[in-house]
């Protein structure tokens, strides 16, 4: 009988009497042809994990697996059972088809909307190609009014500018992660930690519906992960002119320490180039916004002059 260890759980106790077995250097042996494939596939954890600003330790333990175990996934080094992978993709709330390699490599932008589509249900499918005209009508300017929603990485600048922009524009500012906390009771690392990515998700959508509901002029500041939920980022792009804020890496890094937030990031010595994968993954998402403006060597007054007319750009058509 042959017994499939698996790496993230403790060998068993060898029975008294016979000497220890040797165990192989890997779990299983990887074949030449595989290679890319299992590349591929590592490639595509990485940059989910990263997508979703989720420490490898952390997804280690919700997948119960080594945080070793899981380096090699993402480095192609491991053959993880479909078993490995489902667990990996539900806790990224995704689907296992989402870390498989797309037919004829396809760009991330492809591949993310051939994703979105695969996890919808059939009904919901079928509603989305019965109304496609609809859609499009609703991707006209007017459907967005006057909501400005900024997007970007944390330390990027959404709070401060969107404070300042709001004033300018005689219009309410609305931070999503801060009217998450006041609904739910607890800060948002603590919602995080406890009810985990999903819910939290869940939550931003809730409220970014109420937001839309309740405010056709509004400026607000997203959360940096907004764009992990497909969902969420297509509602928002549908119902706001969206803002991308860009900054260098460099830059971000030294307003997220003077912010004293490092999250996902905490205790972690690798913490800039984690940065850069979070920035790498998320990009093409964030490139889907309707005007971007790059912060980096900027004072907060300049920042909000070259946002006003961005503004007053994107409402021209109204």
């Amino acid at each position: 009988m042959i017994v499939r260890l698996n790496p993230g759980l403790p060998h068993p106790q060898q029975p008294k009497g016979r000497p220890a077995r040797r165990l192989p250097s890997t779990v299983k042996q990887i074949r030449a042809e595989n290679t890319q494939l299992l590349k591929d596939i590592g490639l595509a954890v990485r940059n989910e994990r990263a997508r979703h600003g989720v420490t490898r330790k952390t997804l280690a333990q919700q997948c119960q697996v080594s945080e070793r175990y899981l380096a090699q996934v993402e480095l192609g080094e491991a053959n993880p059972s479909a078993l490995v992978l489902d667990s990996i993709a539900r806790a990224l709330g995704l689907s296992p088809v989402d870390l498989m390699p797309s037919p004829g490599r396809l760009d991330p932008g492809r591949r993310e909307l051939l994703s979105r589509l695969q996890r919808l249900p059939t009904a919901d499918l079928a509603a989305l190609v019965g109304s496609h005209d609809r859609v499009r009508r609703s991707d006209a300017p007017n459907g967005r009014a006057r909501r400005i929603a900024l997007v970007g990485l944390r330390g990027a600048g959404k709070s401060t500018l969107g404070s300042a922009l709001s004033k300018r524009l005689a219009a309410p500012f609305v931070e999503i992660d801060k009217m998450i906390e006041h609904e739910h009771g607890a800060p948002v690392a603590t919602l995080f930690e406890v009810y985990g990515h999903n819910a939290f998700r869940r939550y931003e959508r809730e409220c970014l519906s109420g937001i839309v509901a309740s405010h056709v002029s509004v400026v607000i500041a997203t959360a940096g992960g907004i764009v992990a939920d497909d969902e969420t980022f297509a509602r928002l792009l549908d119902q706001t002119h969206v803002i991308w804020l860009q900054a260098s890496p460099s830059e971000h890094m030294r307003r997220v320490m003077e912010q004293g937030d490092f999250r996902p990031m905490e205790h972690n010595c690798d913490a800039m180039k984690d940065l850069v994968a979070i920035l790498d993954a998320r990009a093409p998402s964030y490139g889907h916004a309707h005007a971007r403006l790059d912060t980096s060597g900027k004072t907060v007054e300049a920042c909000v002059d070259e946002l006003v007319g961005i503004a007053e750009r994107l409402f021209a058509n109204l």
